[in-house]
């Protein structure tokens, strides 16, 4: 099936369950905050390079975390009673944002565009997009940012500067979510990482009931 294009002038999207085998849904439309919210309340999520249309993504296959489930390593915990380590929340989402940006741009490359930074940096304004940084003996370690809808996080990308950075950031997410009985971390993709720390990969039907629930 060819790839949905987006009318720029509506907020729509073609039903999440026509995306391809990769999980392309549909190209263009914008990075506005309705068209965002939209999109997450159906799994799907924006990703592509400078330079490219708007690309809209929905795999049929999910991977996440549940709060409750979330794994602490051994070593993990030690490094915390080791160290002066503290968690903030919004402590400068932008700075937050361009780290994670910057970690991955001289790597394998980012999908955090200019256009995509303000667009999320809006949507932290309005309160649907949070930042978590973890400061180990003074200095930022590492972090994440994602948006959160309902009772689920939304999880877009993450960075460490330093030992054990986004690992204490994410611990620290899902211990605030569990407490205020929050369901969910989308991860979007699996990593060995995501999976160390607890992921799951579940089909689209199931991440769709937990949102919906949300």
């Amino acid at each position: 099936m060819p790839v949905y294009r987006l009318n720029d002038n509506e907020i729509s999207f073609p039903d999440p369950k026509k995306a391809e085998p990769d999980g392309l849904l549909a190209v263009g439309g914008d990075l506005s905050k309705e068209r965002l919210l939209l999109a997450y309340s159906h799994g799907i999520f924006p990703w592509y390079s400078e330079g490219e249309p708007i690309m809209w993504w929905c795999p049929h296959e999910r991977y996440i975390i549940r709060p409750e489930n979330i794994h602490i390593s051994h070593s993990l915990r030690k490094f915390i009673r080791k160290n002066d380590v503290k968690v903030v929340f919004n402590r400068d989402f932008a700075d937050t944002m361009h780290r994670c940006r910057t970690k991955r741009e001289f790597n394998e490359g980012t999908w955090i565009t200019d256009d995509m930074e303000r667009a999320y940096c809006n949507l932290n304004r309005e309160g649907y997009a949070v930042s978590v940084d973890a400061i180990v003996n003074g200095e930022v370690a590492g972090g994440l940012y994602g948006v959160t809808f309902g009772k689920c996080f939304f999880g877009e990308s993450m960075f460490s500067d330093s030992e054990n950075g986004s690992k204490i950031a994410l611990v620290s997410l899902a211990k605030v979510m569990l407490e205020k009985g929050m369901k969910m971390i989308d991860c979007q993709f699996h990593t060995d990482h995501l999976e160390s720390m607890g992921g799951e990969s579940i089909c689209y039907d199931e991440y769709m009931r937990i949102v919906n629930e949300a």
